[in-house]
């Protein structure tokens, strides 16, 4: 681990906010990145610094707090030395305080701060980058109208940290809200991934106008797409891969086939075609499931298996992601719903899942348990990366 600083957070706090078309420097810790957050809270009776809770409540998250009664807890619980590391003077904020401020925090800023930060911990120097999207309804956050927070987040493909995260109106989609979702994010020549929900025109075009690529499943809510795709004369093209695998007492069977002859698909920047046959056999019995695939890159530049491997491999952002906040983080029987706190709560726990990732934990659930036994270690996490 690298040595860990031992000063704390800045003092100075930006009135502004950060400059959200800039980006901070690869060098910046991601304590100085959250002095960089606006303050939602007027000057004048303010007793404890902002970033200073921001800092206090994202340790609690990585030692495994799920509601701002366990943030107040550990902050309370945790020893003055490792407090002042973190900026705290002799006064620990509240419960109330801590939930006061993270109610009225600019979700969205939040975010978009931290996914940028993230990407610059994640930059991809070989290959491309890959990025899933993806969204998760918060099942216990509803609003005075009974809505419930959905979010549509960004996940790297490779080392499982969020990129980014949106909120989903209630009197819209995902569908317009993915564009907003990648706008902070340079995507040239990086592959988006996402289901068949999103494999839009217009999402499509978005992507290939920034110097993107994309690989989308097709399914029924396109049925031109679909029903162009099915035409294809699949039966004289050869296989180009065929995987076998048993597990769980079955055996699985997929075989992938792959056309670059796509120009008369009608959709924006297709560039191959494919088709992977699923075949499972589990106790004498044998179905076979066939689902087709797009890509804006041609098979001169990625091959079909490959291809093939990024659309499982989306379902990333489910294990490594929804799975974690759900299962290790409890959240869907969370039930914060003032003002912006699901949103806020929903990226701390982002956040504390990518730096438990950075700092080299496969496994969420005891790399929690692990920083809970010690107030120092997540403390420590946060001064080292």
């Amino acid at each position: 681990m690298p040595a860990i600083p031992s000063s704390p957070i800045p003092i100075a706090v930006c009135d502004s906010g950060p400059s959200l078309g800039a980006s901070p420097a690869p060098d910046t810790g991601v304590l100085d990145l959250l002095a960089t957050v606006p303050d939602p809270r007027h000057r004048r009776g303010v007793r404890h610094r902002f970033p200073v809770i921001l800092a206090l409540a994202l340790a609690a998250t990585c030692a495994g707090a799920r509601s701002f009664t366990a943030i107040a807890e550990w902050v309370h619980d945790a020893p003055a030395e490792a407090l002042g590391r973190l900026g705290v003077s002799a006064v620990v904020p509240s419960e109330s305080t801590i939930r006061r401020t993270l109610a009225r925090v600019d979700a969205a800023v939040l975010d978009r701060v931290l996914g940028t930060w993230m990407w610059l911990q994640t930059n991809v120097i070989d290959g491309r980058r890959i990025i899933a999207v993806d969204g998760k309804t918060l099942r216990g956050a509803k609003d005075t109208a009974g809505h419930l927070t959905h979010l549509l987040a960004a996940l790297d493909h490779d080392v499982g940290v969020v990129l980014g995260q949106v909120e989903v109106g209630a009197k819209t989609n995902e569908i317009p809200l993915l564009t907003d979702l990648l706008d902070p994010l340079e995507i040239a020549d990086a592959v988006v991934t996402a289901d068949a929900l999103h494999c839009q025109r217009g999402t499509a075009q978005y992507i290939l106008d920034r110097g993107g690529h994309y690989a989308f499943t097709v399914k029924a809510n396109q049925p031109t797409l679909l029903a162009r795709l099915k035409a294809l004369p699949w039966r004289t093209i050869p296989v180009s891969t065929s995987i076998a695998g048993r597990g769980h007492g079955r055996l699985e069977r997929r075989t992938i086939k792959a056309t670059e002859h796509a120009s008369g698909l009608g959709f924006p920047g297709a560039a191959q075609a494919l088709q992977v046959r699923r075949t499972v056999t589990r106790g004498g019995r044998k179905s076979v499931e066939v689902v087709y695939l797009i890509c804006s890159l041609p098979m001169t530049e990625v091959d079909p298996q490959q291809v093939a491997a990024w659309i499982r491999g989306h379902w990333t952002i489910e294990n490594r992601l929804h799975w974690v906040r759900d299962v290790t983080f409890d959240e869907d029987r969370c039930t914060i719903r003032t003002g912006a706190a699901p949103q806020v709560m929903a990226t701390l726990r982002n956040a504390a899942i990518g730096l438990l990732r950075l700092a080299g934990h496969a496994g969420i659930a005891a790399a929690l348990r692990h920083h809970s036994r010690d107030p120092r270690r997540p403390v420590e996490l946060l001064l080292s990366i």
